[in-house]
């Protein structure tokens, strides 16, 4: 079985953005293969384990029997994780069962810290910034978040989640947290001038470092951040940093250069990529075999930034723009 066919025999909701992202299928295709994401698989299973609130596990952030233990990582079972997972997935949200969802998160999930209403955000922008990815992507009203966001940037232009603690320095996971959600904003309610700038400063942030490396330095800032991980959740990885450019349709930075080299190390004999760092807790079900076995996931999404890379610098050469490695 060739590598297309492999990520195929999957999951319609790895399925359907192979046919979009890989195989340009017809849009009708692709729509139907979606439309199936919220009625079978893992998509329909995640919204069977919804509660009649339209809750997870009872909580926003944490299941609400959770009480502060992660000593076997973090639980990836409540609302606000699954509610990710489903836009991973690209779950339609104008299917019934998500729209219901959605508005039952809206009328009763409260988040932890201070039970602000969920899409009225809460304190940390790691948080924030991927609660404005949700809320824009299920159609909520999250202009505040992003007002908020928009005021949060720091001098070196990206944000951390200990601002508030009084951290003037931004962390890669956090403002990559942050550019999700902006972008994410942007295509779903157009945004801002303002909103557009601030975006690109925080897109220059992670430039500036090559994607995983110190400014100060050059030293690799994180050891695990080499390693290509799904879900994500919060976390930081190079794969996921390279996703979000292509997501953005950047023309191609040469400052990428040494994550693709990195990126295309990592392609097994037979085409794929491997499953790397699960990140631990307790999640609703496995989709893969776990770390060090070929990862559909991280095959699809390695092999769309390369499609996107790759047409990238053939364009740059044609127009005369530049070359990329």
């Amino acid at each position: 079985m060739g590598v297309y066919d492999w990520l195929l025999d999957s999951d319609p909701a790895l399925r359907w953005q192979v046919l979009h992202d890989l195989d340009g299928d017809p849009p009708g295709a692709v729509a139907a293969e979606r439309a199936r994401v919220a009625t079978d698989g893992w998509g329909a299973r995640l919204l069977a384990e919804r509660g009649a609130d339209g809750q997870w596990a009872g909580g926003a952030c944490f299941p609400a029997d959770f009480r502060g233990d992660f000593s076997a990582g973090q639980p990836w079972t409540s609302t606000f994780p699954t509610l990710t997972l489903l836009r991973d997935f690209g779950v339609d949200p104008s299917a019934a069962p998500v729209r219901e969802t959605v508005a039952l998160v809206a009328e009763n999930c409260r988040w932890e810290h201070d039970q602000q209403p969920f899409f009225a955000g809460e304190v940390e922008p790691c948080i924030n910034g991927r609660t404005v990815a949700v809320g824009a992507y299920f159609g909520m009203d999250v202009d505040g978040i992003v007002d908020r966001l928009l005021g949060e940037q720091l001098d070196d232009g990206g944000w951390n989640c200990e601002t508030e603690n009084g951290s003037v320095r931004s962390s890669f996971a956090t403002t990559l947290c942050v550019l999700d959600g902006l972008l994410e904003h942007e295509r779903a309610a157009g945004g801002s001038p303002a909103q557009a700038a601030a975006r690109r400063r925080g897109e220059e942030y992670l430039l500036e470092r090559h994607l995983f490396r110190r400014l100060s330095t050059g030293e690799v800032a994180d050891p695990a951040w080499l390693q290509f991980s799904f879900p994500t959740w919060w976390h930081y990885d190079v794969l996921r940093a390279l996703d979000y450019f292509r997501i953005a349709q950047a023309a191609t930075d040469p400052r990428v250069a040494e994550a693709i080299q990195l990126l295309r190390s990592k392609q097994q004999d037979d085409g794929t990529w491997l499953l790397e760092n699960t990140h631990p807790g307790a999640v609703h079900f496995a989709m893969e075999d776990g770390d060090g076995q070929p990862s559909r996931w991280n095959t699809l999404r390695a092999l769309r930034v390369l499609k996107w890379h790759d047409g990238s610098v053939a364009a740059d050469s044609v127009s005369g723009r530049g070359t990329h490695p």
